[in-house]
């Protein structure tokens, strides 16, 4: 935290402009920095920036400690040779007043899928020891991460908790037989997580070179469809049967809303 004050501007990433109808971590976000830099300001604030889950919306992620896809920029890719110009032309037309999740989804992930192809195929040994160092010293959350979204896909996107107990309880030996199984799905999310934060760290170093500093949200909930409550149970109140939320917090209700008392 800072220890003076300061001032700034709070702007989800995703609001940036961007040909591919959501804002990135690419070249829109450096301008941004600059922009702030030249009009004195300290603090650009930008919420939470994890993988969404139901509605798209950031309180409601699939990690607290993972990045979103979405929020990886192509262009940056392309300049890596993951990506060609031609795989980023004929583009779709976007809102220019608002994202269009499904549209922005049916575009950038195909995109990303060929950048992993391609990386698989194609990395110099100096990008793959860099690549594996990374997941080596995020194991401790990736593992389960990338292990989660490829079970999640391969359930059509149910909540762990109708995955089958054996999946849900996280049984030694169907997570053996499901992390065989889901091997290329494993490293495709390892590969999108490493392309974002180096994207994310690029991004924040130049902000923090540039005299500013990135605040995100706190404080934020855990979701229950998410690896934190799939791969620790222990710690939140669910239902022991069915693996469903005994209890939660969050938003207060509104005047539509009926009370029920907590038992």
């Amino acid at each position: 935290m800072l220890d003076f004050r300061a001032s700034g501007i709070l702007l989800h990433p995703t609001s940036l402009p961007s040909r591919f109808g959501i804002g990135d971590l690419g070249e829109n976000a450096y301008q941004f920095v600059d922009f702030l830099a030249k009009g004195d300001q300290q603090i650009w604030q930008i919420l939470p920036i994890g993988p969404t889950g139901y509605g798209n919306s950031p309180y409601l992620s699939y990690s607290a400690l993972a990045g979103n896809p979405l929020l990886i920029s192509p262009d940056l890719l392309q300049q890596q040779g993951l990506l060609t110009e031609e795989e980023l032309q004929h583009l779709p037309d976007f809102p220019l007043d608002q994202v269009d999740f499904e549209q922005v989804i049916a575009t950038k992930m195909p995109l990303l899928r060929r950048a992993s192809d391609r990386f698989k195929v194609q990395a110099s040994p100096k990008e793959e020891q860099k690549f594996q160092k990374f997941c080596n010293r995020q194991n401790d959350w990736l593992s389960d991460y990338a292990l989660f979204m490829s079970l999640k896909e391969a359930h059509n996107g149910s909540p762990w908790n109708q995955w089958g107990a054996d999946l849900a309880s996280r049984q030694p030996e169907a997570m053996a037989t499901w992390a065989s199984k889901l091997a290329d799905e494993i490293f495709y999310h390892k590969f999108v997580q490493y392309q974002f934060f180096c994207q994310w760290q690029n991004l924040k170093q130049y902000a923090n070179q540039n005299g500013i500093q990135l605040f995100g949200d706190i404080p934020i909930y855990v979701a229950h469809d998410s690896v934190d409550v799939w791969a620790h149970r222990e710690i939140f109140l669910l239902d022991p049967k069915t693996g469903e939320a005994a209890l939660m917090a969050g938003v207060p209700p509104d005047y539509f809303t009926t009370l029920h008392p907590v038992q």
